[in-house]
């Protein structure tokens, strides 16, 4: 389990984050037209997750539009947008932000993928939502970098995350 700040508080996650160099666990996450996408659809591509409680905060906005604007400039790379907000309010974010290279995926269905990941928050103000944390594959779904941002306030380290895909 991590324990995260929200605010004043310490908030607790399911889990922890896959491990570095381990391969990352399976998903199936909703797309916004409702239909399955899994880790095997980007098999051959790296992976940028950026996970975050709900699209309709501020912080967890601003990390969707710097990945997007990021994940331009750097080739074989998709960037995964993941949430439990419902599909219809990631897609509506996205159209009016223009955000085209971005996918967003949400657990809202199953569930399963907060779980998986370690980054359900089991109690606090959000419990049930994710927690904020950005996970980067290689090619072949290993895990090349994890961070669990310690503080659900802040943005997470972009730099760190896009460095391990120059």
């Amino acid at each position: 389990m991590a324990r995260i700040d929200f605010g004043d508080e310490k908030v607790t996650t399911y889990g922890s984050l896959p491990v570095l160099d381990e391969k990352a666990p399976h998903f199936e996450l909703l797309k916004s037209d409702l239909s399955i996408a899994t880790l095997d659809d980007f098999k051959g591509r790296r992976i940028i997750m950026n996970i975050f409680p709900s699209i309709d905060t501020g912080v967890c906005a601003t990390s969707v539009r710097n990945f997007n604007k990021k994940a331009s400039e750097l080739d074989n790379v998709t960037v995964l947008c993941i949430s439990r907000d419902l599909p219809f309010a990631q897609q509506r974010f996205a159209n009016n932000e223009n955000l085209e290279n971005v996918v967003n995926l949400s657990d809202f269905r199953e569930r399963n993928f907060g779980k998986d990941y370690g980054v359900e928050m089991i109690d606090g103000p959000w419990e049930g939502l994710l927690s904020r944390a950005v996970l980067v594959l290689d090619q072949n779904g290993h895990v090349i970098h994890s961070q669990q941002v310690p503080n659900i306030d802040d943005e997470p380290d972009y730099l760190a995350a896009l460095k391990t895909l120059l």
